[in-house]
C-alpha cells in the first residue's frame, strides 16, 4: 500500500517536470522539429479561433421565392397501339447510366419551373416538355393556366414558356452563377414525385461537371432533389437564381446527394435567341474532337495530357479554312485555355457568329498558331450516326486482342467507303487491350502511328515496326467520322 502512494508521489512529479519542460524547451523544439513537416496557423491570424457559424435561415428565403415556383405538367400524344414510342425513362437518350433527368417518364408528367418576368414568362428543362401534346403550369396559390411552348433547346436542356394570367405574376431574380462559389449554401425548390413547392438545401458541392453525353458544365449541389424538381431552381442566400436543376446521379431512381444544375449565365445567353426566335442559333468550328489521354499524349511525343485531339476535320468549315489538320490538339480557344477537351464545343458555341479566332494547337511537337472565323453550326455533319454491326472473327490475331483483314470492294460498299483497300477490325477479343481502348468489329484501320495502311501487310509492318513495348496510335474511321486509338501491346 505504501509503495503504491509512492509511487503515486513520484508519478506526480514526474508530470510537473515534464509539464515545465514542454513549457520552455520543449515546445521549441517541437516547433522547429515540425517545421517541414506540418503548418501550425500563423501568429498574426487572430490567435484565437472564430466563433462557428450558425446555420443560415431558409425561411424568409423560401417564402419570398416560393411564389414564383410552378409545377408543371405535360400530356404526352397519344401513341397507336403497336407504335414505336419511348419506353419509360428513354424520353433523352443525352441522360445514360446513372446519370438521369428528374421526371417525364409517364403520359402525363409532372415537373417544375419558375417565373422570370411579371408577364408570365417560365423557365424549365427541354425534357420536361418534349414533345408534349398539352402543357399547364400551377401556381402555388392555385391557379392554372395552359402555357406554350415560346422556344426550347437540347443541347443545354432549357425551355422557355409563356402564360397569359392578365395580371402581374411574383417573379424569380436571376443572379451571377460565374461568382458562385463550392462550399456556399443553396436552397432547391420544387415538385419532387408530386410533392409540390418541397424545399431542401445543401451547398454547391462542386462547379464545372461534366456529364457524359451532355454540353454544359453543371453545377453540382448536395440540396436533395428528386424526380419532379426538373426545371426548378437553384438558388443562392441572396434569393437569385443560380441554376435550372436538370439532373441527378441516381442508381435506384432517387436521390443520392448529387445533383446537377444548368448554371443561369448560360441560360441568360440563350434567353433572347429563345424569345425571338424559339431556338439558339450556335457557332461551330467544323472538328471532331476526342480527349488526349496519357497514352495519346505519349504516342503524340506531349508532356501533359491536356487539350482536344483532332480526330477529323469537316469539310467546308472554320476548322479547314484556318488549316486545321487531324492529328492537331488545341491547346488554346480566343485566348481561353483547353484543358479538357469538352470544354472545346461550349467555348466555340457561345461565340458570336462572324468572330476572328484564334486557335493554339500543337502539331509534330511543335505550337502553332492558327487563325478562323466563326460561322454558323451545321447540325447535320456534327451528327453523325453510328451503325455498329456483329462481325466473326477471322484474319490475322494480333497483340492487342485483334483480328484484321483486307477490305474488300463489297465490304467497302457496305461501310460507305469511296475506297476498297484497307484494313477492317474482323472482331476484338473482349478484355484485351484494344478492347479496353474502345476500339469494334468493322472499325476501319487508316493509319498506324501517323502511317497510312492500305492493306494487310502494310498494317502487320506498321504494328510490327511500332509495337516494341511502346504505346500504339490508330486512326480509325467509324461510321461518318475517324478516331484516334492509343492501345498498348498485351502482356
Amino acid at each position: 500500500m505504501p509503495h503504491k502512494f509512492i509511487r503515486a508521489a513520484l508519478s506526480a512529479t514526474a508530470i510537473a517536470a515534464v509539464a515545465i519542460y514542454l513549457a520552455t524547451g520543449a515546445s521549441a523544439a517541437a516547433a522547429t522539429a515540425g517545421a517541414d513537416f506540418w503548418t501550425d496557423i500563423p501568429d498574426d491570424a487572430g490567435g484565437h479561433i472564430e466563433k462557428a457559424q450558425t446555420l443560415p435561415d431558409f425561411v424568409d428565403l423560401a417564402a419570398k421565392l416560393s411564389p414564383a415556383v410552378v409545377n408543371i405538367s405535360t400530356e404526352e400524344p397519344d401513341t397507336p397501339e403497336g407504335g414505336e414510342g419511348e419506353a419509360p425513362g428513354q424520353h433523352r437518350g443525352d441522360f445514360s447510366g446513372p446519370f438521369a433527368p428528374f421526371g417525364h417518364q409517364h403520359s402525363k408528367s409532372l415537373a417544375s419551373g419558375f417565373i422570370i418576368s411579371k408577364d408570365g414568362y417560365i423557365l424549365t428543362n427541354d425534357h420536361a416538355v418534349d414533345n408534349p401534346s398539352k402543357v399547364t403550369v400551377t401556381l402555388q396559390d392555385g391557379h392554372i393556366y395552359p402555357a406554350k411552348i415560346v422556344g426550347h433547346d437540347k443541347k443545354t436542356d432549357i425551355a422557355l414558356l409563356k402564360i397569359n394570367a392578365g395580371h402581374d405574376l411574383p417573379v424569380a431574380p436571376l443572379g451571377d452563377s460565374d461568382q458562385v462559389r463550392v462550399g456556399e449554401w443553396v436552397m432547391a425548390i420544387g415538385n419532387p414525385f408530386g410533392f409540390d413547392h418541397s424545399v431542401t438545401a445543401g451547398i454547391v458541392s462542386a462547379k464545372g461537371r461534366f456529364i457524359p453525353d451532355n454540353f454544359d458544365e453543371f453545377l453540382q449541389t448536395d440540396a436533395s432533389i428528386n424526380p419532379g424538381n426538373s426545371g426548378g431552381p437553384l438558388i443562392d442566400l441572396r434569393g437569385a437564381v443560380v441554376g435550372v436543376n436538370s439532373a441527378i446521379y441516381t442508381q435506384t431512381g432517387a436521390s443520392m446527394g448529387i445533383g446537377f444544375a444548368i448554371p443561369i449565365n448560360l441560360v441568360k445567353e440563350e434567353l433572347p435567341q429563345l424569345r425571338a426566335k424559339g431556338k439558339v442559333t450556335r457557332g461551330w468550328l467544323g472538328v471532331y474532337i476526342q480527349p488526349v489521354t496519357p497514352e495519346l499524349a505519349q504516342s503524340l511525343g506531349i508532356k501533359d495530357a491536356q487539350g482536344a485531339l483532332v480526330a477529323q476535320v469537316l469539310p467546308h468549315g472554320p476548322a479547314m479554312a484556318a488549316g486545321v489538320l487531324r492529328g492537331d490538339v488545341i491547346t488554346e480557344y480566343d485566348g481561353k485555355p483547353v484543358s479538357d477537351s469538352r470544354e472545346l464545343p461550349l467555348l466555340v458555341s457561345r461565340t458570336p457568329l462572324n468572330k476572328p479566332v484564334t486557335l493554339k494547337i500543337i502539331r509534330d511537337k511543335q505550337f502553332k498558331e492558327l487563325s478562323t472565323t466563326i460561322t454558323e453550326s451545321q447540325e447535320a455533319q456534327l451528327a453523325a450516326a453510328e451503325n455498329p454491326q456483329k462481325s466473326g472473327a477471322a484474319g490475322t490475331p494480333s497483340q492487342f486482342g485483334l483480328r484484321v483483314k483486307d477490305l474488300d470492294s463489297a465490304l467497302a460498299k457496305e461501310l460507305g467507303l469511296d475506297a476498297d483497300r484497307g484494313v477492317v477490325i474482323a472482331s476484338v477479343e473482349p478484355g484485351s487491350s484494344a478492347d479496353e481502348a474502345g476500339l469494334r468489329a468493322r472499325d476501319v484501320v487508316l493509319e498506324v502511328n501517323r502511317q497510312p495502311v492500305r492493306d494487310l501487310d502494310a498494317y502487320q509492318a506498321a504494328i510490327k515496326a511500332g509495337a516494341k513495348g511502346k504505346v500504339v496510335l490508330l486512326l480509325v474511321k467509324r461510321a461518318e467520322g475517324t478516331l484516334y486509338f492509343a492501345i498498348k501491346p498485351q502482356s
